[in-house]
């Protein structure tokens, strides 16, 4: 069975990171259109080996402000009630770090020991910043499923609306990664903290039917 030892894991997308071509900046460098944020890449630029719709114990909130779309950026406690819907890219260890060396403006190209306390732990964090935490969702295929977030918990900080490029990048993720239609993407993101209270669900109803008809 595979293992992070095997040099490969499971690295799990909630956000704009579950739509491919959004991925494919992180992993090749680059601006991504509608984007204010040029990205170094990866040393392995290759593709992900594989992909996989996955349902994750927890929930997904925004919060922040996003130096790449503005408004809330996604965030996974958890501990929030229900699942996450997220896609799970199999990338090596070394495209993971590289990759959460981006998320989390540091420059990428160095091993990430953390992986492997996570790994074993459930939960490892490099600092205070967001998605400076790595959290185990779970093993799949024998193979570890890792992804970063904020330290803290949802309930612990003010949520903020995301901006509608990003809702966009998210509903398009979605229908890609799990195939939904565009009710059941816009009731999803619609529940989420961050997006409840401060988009009406008509709203998000008409920004998601856009994205998928682009």
């Amino acid at each position: 069975m595979l293992t992070a030892v095997d040099g490969l894991l499971w690295y799990v997308a909630y956000g704009s990171n579950m739509h491919a071509d959004r991925l494919n900046w992180y992993l090749g460098g680059g601006r991504p259109p509608g984007g204010l944020r040029t990205y170094p890449g990866c040393r392995d630029c290759r593709p992900p080996r594989r992909s996989a719709a996955v349902l994750v114990p927890g929930g997904i909130y925004f919060a922040g402000e996003s130096r790449a779309w503005t408004g809330g950026m996604a965030f996974y406690d958890p501990e929030l009630p229900g699942v996450a819907a997220a896609r799970a890219w199999l990338l090596t260890r070394e495209q993971f770090a590289d990759l959460a060396a981006q998320e989390m403006y540091r420059e990428p190209g160095a091993d990430l020991d953390l992986i492997e306390v996570a790994v074993a732990r459930g939960r490892a964090t490099l600092g205070p910043g967001r998605y400076e935490t790595l959290v185990r969702t779970g093993v799949r295929d024998g193979v570890p499923m890792l992804t970063f977030t904020a330290p803290g918990r949802a309930a612990d900080v003010e949520w903020n609306a995301p901006a509608p490029v990003y809702l966009a990048m998210l509903a398009g993720g979605l229908r890609e990664a799990h195939g939904w239609d565009a009710p059941r993407i816009a009731g999803y993101l619609a529940d989420r903290p961050g997006v409840a209270g401060r988009w009406e669900l008509p709203a998000v109803e008409s920004l998601v039917a856009g994205a998928l008809d682009g």
